[in-house]
């Protein structure tokens, strides 16, 4: 009998402490880990338990990662740009598709939009950040997707099928404002320029786990935080999230916590599969 499988995104506290018990039950776990977690761009942690000297972020994130990978943890350092369902949960990276029986999103704090007027003005008036969820809308329109990234692109390949038109918008820089009345209507560029637009697409850096929620219709709340339950269950079976990705008090310990908690209703779903 194949051994069940969960994908955990993130490599942070809260997907680390998931793995060590996803691990311990037999269960087959896949780390999917792209760029700095917050806990790198620590210097210094000195309020967590076990460590009266304190510890760096970076060295503890290591300790968690080769903690995981010795118990055997497969961590593969891929770029998730989407979550799609087929027989099974399906994780899109930008090199790959990998399937799983359960999922946990544990990708830290969301990224904030970047500051030019309009973008929060016009947000659900023209200013979309999931192209699964809101391309339908611009069907034989014209688009904009803001970004230069893996994530921009693939949301731009999203978009092509649907819209007339798909502008890529990867200079921040040359941008001074998106403008319209009631709706987002056009680019103003710092050269005096403008370009009409039906909708744009916010696809800055890499896809955060609100982003990924929202594809497959995980709720989420008016800052973006993934919902869930008191078993850190989303609304979607199957696929749970911990950490900073769920709000509250974002602070290492409640991560750890969090991961654990995942975990254990994970193993409990995989169980009655």
């Amino acid at each position: 009998m194949d051994k069940k499988k969960v994908a955990i995104i993130g490599g942070g506290p809260a997907g680390v402490s998931a793995a060590l018990y996803t691990l311990r039950a037999n269960i087959d776990t896949t780390i999917l880990a792209h760029g700095e977690s917050a806990l790198n761009k620590a210097e210094k942690i000195d309020n967590y338990y076990g460590f009266p000297d304190g510890i760096s972020g970076p060295d503890l994130y290591d300790n968690g990662i080769n903690e995981a990978t010795a118990i055997g943890a497969k961590v593969i350092n891929e770029e998730v740009v989407g979550l799609n369902f087929g027989a099974k949960l399906e994780i899109k990276t930008t090199d790959n598709i990998y399937e799983a029986d359960a999922v946990i999103l544990a990708m830290g704090s969301q990224r904030k939009a970047p500051k030019i007027d309009g973008i929060k003005e016009f947000e659900g008036n023209g200013v979309s950040y999931c192209a699964v969820c809101d391309g339908f809308f611009y069907r034989g329109k014209t688009v904009a997707v803001l970004g230069d990234g893996e994530y921009a692109a693939n949301e731009r390949a999203e978009l092509e099928p649907i819209a007339a038109e798909v502008i890529a918008l990867d200079d921040l820089d040359v941008i001074e404002r998106f403008s319209g009345d009631q709706k987002l209507k056009k680019v103003e560029f710092k050269d005096g320029s403008t370009q009409e637009i039906d909708g744009l697409f916010v696809a800055i850096g890499t896809a955060g786990a609100g982003d990924l929620a929202k594809k497959v219709g995980i709720f989420t709340d008016e800052n973006n935080k993934i919902m869930v339950d008191e078993n850190m269950a989303t609304n979607i079976p199957g696929i749970y999230a911990a950490g900073d990705c769920t709000g509250g008090f974002l602070q290492v310990s409640k991560a750890v916590a969090d991961g654990a908690m995942a975990a254990n209703s994970v193993i409990k779903y995989l169980r009655t599969k």
